[in-house]
This record gives structure tokens, sequence and C-alpha cells, in this order.
């Protein structure tokens, strides 16, 4: 039942947009539950600014040229949706609890492509010391690398990700945390802002997962 349940509503979400950059809204669609499990179909909310993990088929016109992602202040736009997956070496499977300090990948559900992080400057923030380093989608279905791989840590004491935990994703190759601010781009409609990688923990990399289609964690009752 729960697949069925998520079949349709991520068939409902990628027909929902207008095919434009950020034309394509949806209403979110959720399964209840209280843990976040992969496969699951997620916004990612700022705690700062609020903005939600987006992308969008428009790519970085410096650094690596690849598509880019970007803070986006409202709750409705079907760019911002991401499904969790594992690594490609991993032995988790669909509806496997995700535990502090595990490896995932994020996956634009309209692009198919991979939030990936690498050693380019960030469009706003870069310097040449990389403090700011540039986070853009890269790859599909049947292309993925280690820069797509983030490592989960949750704050306090938590050992299971929960849809009400503020958490951290530090990249595994750059040692860089997804990280948003408040510098926004001028190029880009809609008061969107930087996401960037940043090797300092800081509160400005706090995110919160929001509107989504959450699958219920395999084995909880």
């Amino acid at each position: 039942m729960a697949a069925s349940l998520l079949v349709l509503a991520v068939a409902f979400l990628v027909g929902s947009g207008s095919g434009g950059i950020d034309g394509g809204a949806a209403a979110p669609v959720e399964v209840e539950g209280t843990e976040v499990a992969y496969g699951s179909v997620i916004k990612l909310m700022h705690e700062k600014t609020k903005h939600r993990l987006h992308s969008h088929d428009v790519p970085y016109g410096s650094g690596s040229g690849q598509q880019s992602v970007t803070g986006f202040p409202e709750g409705d736009d079907s760019n911002s949706y991401w499904i969790i997956r594992p690594t490609p070496d991993s032995s988790s499977k669909q509806g496997d609890a995700i535990e502090t300090g595990g490896i995932i990948r994020l996956q634009h559900m309209r692009t198919r492509r991979w939030l990936h992080s690498h050693l380019h400057a960030s469009p706003l923030s870069g310097n040449l010391e990389l403090a700011y380093g540039e986070v853009s989608c890269f790859g599909g279905d049947e292309l993925s690398d280690s820069g797509d791989h983030w490592r989960l840590e949750i704050e306090g004491s938590g050992k299971v990700w929960k849809r009400d935990q503020k958490v951290r994703l530090r990249h595994v190759d750059t040692g860089g945390y997804l990280h948003s601010h408040n510098k926004k781009y001028n190029r880009l409609g809609g008061g969107q802002q930087e996401v960037c990688g940043v090797r300092e923990k800081r509160a400005e990399n706090i995110w919160l997962t929001a509107e989504g289609v959450y699958l219920p964690v395999n084995g909880s009752k």
C-alpha cells in the first residue's frame, strides 16, 4: 500500500509542473511518519532563511557550468523536490531508516541529476581559498560519482533521522557543509539565494525536512 501511494504521489508531482524554470507548482502529498527513510521524496528547508533547497535546468555561468542549485523562498514549487537515495555500494534499501553518519545521495526529482559539490568556487561568495565551494547538480540515473555523496549529521543526541530534527549534510569529498545565506542572485527571479559548501560548522548549515512524500520505515509499527 505504501509503495502504491508513493508511485501515485510521485507521478502527480512530476506531472504537475509547466516545464519552466520555476513555474511548476505542486501541492504537497504526504505519507505520515516520524522517521525519514530512503526512497522518500522531500523538500529541505534552510532553517535560518526558510528557503527550500532548489534546482532547475539552468547552468551556472561560471565555475563548472553544471546545473545550478539555489534556495527558493516559496514552499509550493516542484523544482524543490529531492529523492533520498543510498550510495551504489550501500546495502541500504528503500524504506530503511537513515542514521546519523550515514552517507546519502539526493536526486533532483525533475531533472534526475544529483546534488553535487567539488573544488570550484561558489558564484557569489567564492574566493581563491575555496572557503565557499560550488554546489551543483550533476549526472543522472546512470551517472553518479563520489561528488554526490553527503554525510548526515544530526544535531543533538538523535541517532535516526526524524522529521523534526535539525541536520547538517557534509560533503564527503570536500568536507564542506551544505550551506545557504541571504545573498541573492540578480539574474534569477523569485528571490533565489546562493547555496554553497562551507568547511566550517555554522548555524547557516542547518536544514529541516519540509513538504514531501515520506515512506514508512521498514519494520516500524
